[in-house]
């Protein structure tokens, strides 16, 4: 089955149109909220408060899963959140691993709040897309996908009954069929758990990357503390982002050889 027919099966349950934030001093002032219970969208205001005692990142993270959960909260309870987001200076090029992200939430083998950093270039994407953090609650009825696009400045919530769970297979069918056109996939960022997120409680969270110089898809993972399994048992197939900040280096992937294969 081609990525056509699976994106024709797609059903879409909600869609938002955001306004969006440029990136002003390393912040765009603005947190993105989903609630894939209800299918709803919010942005949240940066305060200078979170800025000055969170900074971003980690601290980011840590402020909106306090303030969306309970003691009560479980890992595998709908309030329980996935929070991600990279801090001020995410996507600077001119520092080394400017590219990370943190992932929070309650872990499913402690019970206690968990945070893994990965790598990749969806905290730099998001934050180019208007969002410093993104914070995901509830829980889907149906295997779903969210697109957040960045360029036109959408969010959708889209069934999924088609696509395949493994990692490594559906960050390749979803960067073609989300990308405009093969030179601008490099601007795709797809984040999933894999088929064994749903069999185990340490289960990664798995974010992909298109590397340019070997053409193909490439994952980072946060391994710590069982997020992927959280995001498995939120029925999350997979979230997408694309933006058109990333400016091709297909000319210069054009010159390189073909890479080799076993």
């Amino acid at each position: 089955m081609d990525t056509a027919e699976m994106k024709k099966a797609h059903t879409l349950l909600a869609e938002w149109k955001y306004q969006y934030a440029p990136v002003d001093k390393g912040y765009a002032g603005q947190t993105l909220y989903i609630n894939i219970s209800e299918n709803r969208f919010e942005s949240k205001p940066v305060t200078e408060q979170m800025k000055d005692l969170f900074v971003g990142g980690r601290g980011f993270d840590l402020w909106l899963l306090w303030n969306g959960t309970t003691a009560d909260t479980r890992w595998d309870s709908p309030e329980n959140e996935i929070c991600i987001s990279s801090g001020p200076l995410g996507g600077t090029s001119s520092y080394p691993g400017s590219g990370k992200s943190i992932a929070t939430t309650i872990s499913p083998l402690t019970g206690s709040v968990v945070d893994s950093n990965v790598g990749g270039h969806f905290g730099p994407m998001l934050k180019f897309s208007g969002f410093d953090a993104i914070e995901i609650q509830g829980k889907a009825s149906e295997e779903i996908i969210i697109f957040i696009d960045g360029t036109k400045h959408t969010i959708t919530i889209e069934t999924a009954p088609l696509e395949p769970i493994d990692t490594h297979i559906i960050g390749e069918i979803l960067t073609e069929m989300y990308a405009d056109d093969p030179k601008s996939r490099q601007n795709i960022s797809v984040v999933s758990a894999g088929t064994g997120a749903n069999h185990t409680r340490m289960g990664c969270l798995n974010f992909s990357w298109w590397d340019w110089r070997r053409r193909t898809v490439r994952v980072k993972q946060a391994g710590r503390g069982g997020i992927g399994t959280v995001f498995r048992d939120k029925k999350i197939k997979a979230m997408v982002i694309k933006t058109g900040y990333f400016r091709p280096r297909w000319k210069i992937a054009e010159r390189m050889p073909e890479p080799k294969t076993k």
